[in-house]
Parts: C-alpha cells; structure tokens; sequence
C-alpha cells in the first residue's frame, strides 16, 4: 500500500512539472516574436554638405628674412680693432672693424714716389718727341731717330699711366682697411677677432640680419598648402609664451620628397625675444571650403578605422568604412564615404548589427 501511495505521488509532480513547462514556453513565444517583429527606433542625421575650415597648426625654426655674409676683401692683414659685437643694431656702411694699414701704407708712399718718377720721365720723352717733330724727311735726323723717340714718349707715358693705377688699386684697398656694414641689421655672429689674419676666401666675420627681419620657417603638411599663401594671417607663439602677430609671406613652390611637407615663411614684428634658431610654433586659419560631413555622434571607431552605420531605403543597416578629416562644429569632414543626402544612424549606432531593421527618427534638437 505504501509503495503505490509513493508511485501515484511521483506521476503527479511529473505531470504538474510538465505542464509548468508546457505553459511558460507558450508564454513567453509571443513575446520573443514580437520582440523580433518590431525594429528598433534610431535617431538619424544626413550626410551634409559643410563649410569646413578649422586653426591649422604649424612649427619650425626662426631665422633671418635675409642675412648678410659680412668679411674682408682683403687677404693677408691683421684686425687691428673690432667696433661691434654680437646683438648690436648697426646702420648701413657702419664700420664693424679695422685692419692694421701699416703695410698698405707704406706701399702707398712707395707707389707715390714710383708715380712721380714715371712722370718725370714721360715729361722729358715727350720733350724730346717734340723736337723732332716736323723732321720727318728732312735728313736731319733719320727716320729710325724720329721713330724711336716718339716710342719712348709714347712708352713713358704708358708706365706714368700704369703707376697712376697702381697707386689708385692701394688708395682703394686702403679704404677697404674699414670693414663697413652693407645693409642695417642687427650683428647675429662675430667671428672677427683683433690679432686675427684676414682671408678674403675665409669664412665672414660678421653675420648680419637684414634690417633686424626676422621670420618663422614654418612646415606645413601638403595637404594643407592650398590653404595657405601669402598674406594669410598667424598667431605666433614662442617657447616663453610671448604671442606675435604675423603673416605669410611666401609658400615654398615644393614639398619635400621624403617627409612630405612644404615651407612657408611667416614675418614677424621686430622684437628683441624673437631669435634666429629658437623654435616657435604658429596657429592661422585656413580658408573655408565645402565637404561632405556627418556629426560626430555618428562615428564609430573599430580597429580597421572609422566607420558609419548607414540606413537604406529599405530602412536596414548597412556599415560602411569612411575616412575623415577636419573636425568643426561638432561635425567631421569625410575624405571618402557615402555620398551628400545619405542617412546615417547616431548614438544608437553601436547597438546596432549590419542588416538590422531600424525605425528611423529625427533627433531631438532641444535647446
């Protein structure tokens, strides 16, 4: 009696488990299926067409608008005195040093004395020229007289003409002696020092800023040149955190082969911070253009790179790889992507798989 009670007891919980499970799994299907029949809301934004144009950032090395390679025409004299050092502003023809003249100066009083002699003796050839003139034929002197004669008058007159010369070639040397400045500027270098031999050949004693100009030899990536030419404006900063107000004034016609960059020379203020070799980084704005663009929210970054969750006509969702580029406004430039018009999916886009069915809803643009 007991074992039946036992086994009548067992088939009821087998059955009441059975119906349990019964009932949920009819439950719960409808839901699953009307989960799977309504798509998923997801705000949307199209591709648009935007005027893009944002600060590019530049940097580079400061040197001279024009320098002036300053040294001595002159070989094999001393530095007597040096007037100038390095950071001076000096004016142009202003003298920068001296030469010793006791050697051209004693080759000036020797040519002096070389100068009058050969004029003495060009006086009495041609002297002696003019009293054989009107003789030719006469008999009185022979030809050959006549002609030799007025060769030597006409010889001496060429040796006074040749120590004329001479003497003006060591006058003028003699005013080299003063090494002057060609053009105003400040003194960026000094090599010159007193004792030291000049070589005209050598390396120059002075280097000179033209008209104390200094600019900034910016790098420019290539594909920001074409927004960049001269009298484009720049905000220039240096390292100890002085601003300069600059301009563009000129773009380098190449871009270098290996590191694909252009050059463009920024001018700057004169001012006594802004020194060649220093660094200095500038910020200008770049000209507006139009791009197709789409808001930030509808990137999505994966380790192939960026892509966006396009909606078809047919309301799926497709993923499509893009490429971007400048940023402005809470937009982003598409360098290659779908085209203007095309409907991008949000926010939401990260929940949502290629080929899932969405329901398209405009953002909300609450203020």
């Amino acid at each position: 009696m007991t074992m039946k009670t036992h086994l009548s007891q067992t088939v009821l919980l087998l059955a009441f488990a059975l119906s349990a499970c019964s009932g949920d799994t009819s439950s719960t299907k409808p839901k699953d299926t009307e989960k799977l029949a309504n798509p998923r809301a997801v705000s949307v934004a199209q591709v648009e067409m935007r005027q893009i144009g944002g600060a590019l950032t530049a940097s580079g090395l400061l040197v001279p608008y024009e320098e002036a390679a300053v040294g001595s025409e002159l070989s094999g004299f001393r530095i007597a005195a040096v007037m100038v050092d390095e950071g001076a502003v000096v004016r142009k023809g202003e003298p920068l040093a001296r030469l010793d003249p006791t050697l051209i100066e004693a080759k000036i009083a020797q040519a002096r004395a070389q100068l009058a002699q050969a004029r003495v003796q060009a006086g009495q050839a041609q002297a002696e020229a003019g009293r054989v003139r009107g003789l030719d034929g006469s008999g009185v002197l022979s030809d050959e007289q006549i002609a030799t004669r007025r060769a030597q008058a006409d010889s001496a007159g060429a040796a006074a003409t040749a120590a004329e010369a001479q003497l003006k070639d060591l006058l003028t040397q003699r005013m080299l002696m003063t090494i002057r400045a060609p053009v105003g500027g400040i003194v960026l270098e000094r090599a010159a020092r007193p004792g030291a031999v000049a070589n005209g050949s050598g390396d120059p004693l002075f280097r000179i800023a033209r008209d104390r100009r200094i600019e900034l030899d910016a790098e420019i990536p290539e594909d920001a040149l074409i927004a960049i030419g001269p009298g484009t404006k720049a905000r220039v900063s240096l390292p100890s955190g002085i601003q300069l107000d600059g301009m563009v004034r000129r773009v380098s016609p190449r871009v270098d082969s290996g590191t694909k960059l252009g050059r463009a020379r920024i001018s700057l203020p004169i001012d006594p911070q802004v020194r060649t070799g220093g660094f200095a980084r500038a910020e200008f704005q770049k000209l507006p253009r139009m791009a197709a663009a789409v808001p930030e929210s509808a990137l999505q970054f994966e380790a192939g790179g960026s892509t966006v969750m396009v909606i078809g006509a047919d309301n799926r969702a497709h993923s499509l790889a893009v490429r971007t580029g400048e940023r402005a406004d809470g937009w982003v430039e598409l360098l290659d992507g779908p085209p203007p018009g095309t409907r991008v999916a949000l926010g939401g886009a990260a929940f949502l798989l290629d080929g899932d069915r969405v329901e398209p809803v405009k953002p909300a643009t609450g203020k």
